[in-house]
């Protein structure tokens, strides 16, 4: 299908978005609701996207997973960005990414798989990581592959990195980078540690985040570097881009992992954009800093790719 196009950029003032993202997280991050209702509505936020023009969206069957193919009309390369959706493990879909994933195809050529993963509760860990491997393993196994670029956003960056991870354990070629934006990687840190990011966070709660760790995996887990990847060993890890707001819960996992992946001679590159929320950098074409973000995205994976 071809999907809604954006004829002019249309630029939302940061407060009016801010406002906007607050009523998100009330209306649709609920810890009291059930999963369900929780999914409908956000689902019922994100169905509609503004994407650039001459931008294709097409299902495919991706080793038996329903997933979105973004990519521009014409594109300039074999390369595949595959990039997981947030959502706490347990909401989310292709379509939350769909916008950056078209605005990131038509700066790059690349053509971006938005994979759409088994959920908990249903499916708590390791199913989302299962999925994940199976995703890359058949996208690699493709007749001309080209290189290979992992992406997520919030419990999805948490997930491309510990694929990454997972590679890593069994021997395999690491895809050529990682891009992480606003990642959630610790599921056992005390989000009420540091009040002031509490109370300026306008998407996330701390209680939500608690109740998605909870229905993804028993606690007992929660140390594992393929639950929580900031408690992993970082060394030898492809290039990274990792992206986050200072006002949003989930900063100290992205500045912990620029520390580790850094000291452990990782090639890192890590952007803090003030005053700014969680995954705003999904919001590109309506945000100027998700525009600035989004145009350093494009940047690292012609960077990362350049040579393969």
């Amino acid at each position: 299908m071809t999907a809604r196009r954006a004829r002019r950029r249309l630029r939302v003032p940061p407060a009016t978005m801010r406002l906007g993202m607050r009523q998100v997280g009330r209306h649709c991050l609920d810890p009291a609701l059930p999963w369900q209702v929780q999914r409908t509505r956000l689902d019922q936020v994100t169905r509609f996207s503004l994407l650039p023009w001459r931008t294709t969206v097409t299902e495919q069957a991706i080793a038996g997973l329903r997933a979105e193919v973004v990519s521009s009309r014409a594109p300039g390369s074999h390369l595949t960005v595959i990039h997981f959706h947030g959502g706490g493990y347990c909401l989310g879909s292709a379509r939350m990414a769909r916008s950056w994933a078209a605005h990131l195809s038509a700066q790059t050529g690349c053509r971006v798989v938005l994979p759409e993963y088994r959920l908990a509760p249903e499916h708590p860990y390791p199913a989302a990581l299962k999925d994940a491997r199976a995703v890359i393993t058949a996208l690699s196994g493709e007749a001309d592959p080209g290189p290979v670029v992992v992406s997520g956003d919030s419990a999805g960056g948490g997930l491309a990195l510990a694929l990454v991870l997972a590679m890593g354990d069994e021997g395999q070629e690491p895809p050529a980078g990682a891009i992480l934006l606003s990642p959630w990687l610790d599921l056992g840190r005390d989000r009420r540690a540091v009040p002031d990011l509490v109370r300026r966070d306008v998407l996330l709660d701390p209680d939500w985040l608690d109740a998605c760790a909870r229905a993804y995996a028993d606690p007992s887990t929660w140390a594992g570097h393929l639950v929580s990847p900031l408690h992993a060993t970082h060394a030898g890890l492809p290039p990274l881009l990792i992206q986050a707001g200072t006002e949003e819960l989930l900063a100290p996992d992205a500045e912990l992992l620029a520390a580790s992946a850094s000291a452990a001679e990782v090639d890192v590159t890590y952007t803090r954009w003030p005053r700014m929320w969680h995954d705003f950098a999904l919001q590109p074409g309506l945000l100027a800093a998700a525009d600035s973000a989004l145009a350093q995205a494009s940047w690292f994976v012609s960077k990362v790719t350049a040579s393969r």
